[in-house]
């Protein structure tokens, strides 16, 4: 950096700590259904795919495939998530949630809630809102 330059100019720096505060204020939400924020995104799309890959949930998180299997263990060892060859003899495996793993899910989603509740009382409404849809345009390249 220049002589003249602050760490705050550095986007990479900014949205870093940002992501950092919001982490935290979710996770604390979390906490109380026993789940980190990255499981719940997890449960949330496997849910919603109802099965669903791991290339595809990689992608979709935006998440290397070794992350995404560590995240997953808890998962799948407390029940909540359970996996099975999308077909005879094929070794690509298939995430659903069995009655466990919805019911985590329904226990998280109110600590969901809360926590997009108080991130939307931190920063207001439209704020929340017009940062999110910036921020999901990055990973598609439609930002510009």
């Amino acid at each position: 950096m220049k002589a003249n330059s602050s760490i705050t100019s550095c986007n990479c720096f900014a949205i870093r700590q940002a992501a950092r505060f919001v982490s935290q204020l979710y996770e604390r939400h979390y906490a109380k259904a026993g789940i980190t924020a990255a499981q719940f995104s997890l449960l949330v799309y496997i849910a919603e795919a109802e099965k669903a890959g791991m290339a595809d949930i990689a992608e979709a998180m935006v998440m290397e495939r070794t992350t995404l299997v560590r995240a997953l263990k808890p998962l799948e060892r407390d029940g909540y998530v359970v996996s099975e060859p999308e077909g005879k003899g094929s070794r690509k495996l298939l995430l659903t949630l069995p009655p466990k793993g919805l019911q985590k899910l329904n226990e998280a989603v109110e600590c969901w809630h809360a926590a997009q509740a108080e991130y939307v009382a931190l920063v207001g409404a439209q704020r929340a809102d017009d940062l999110r849809q910036m921020l999901l345009a990055i990973p598609s390249g439609k930002a510009a």
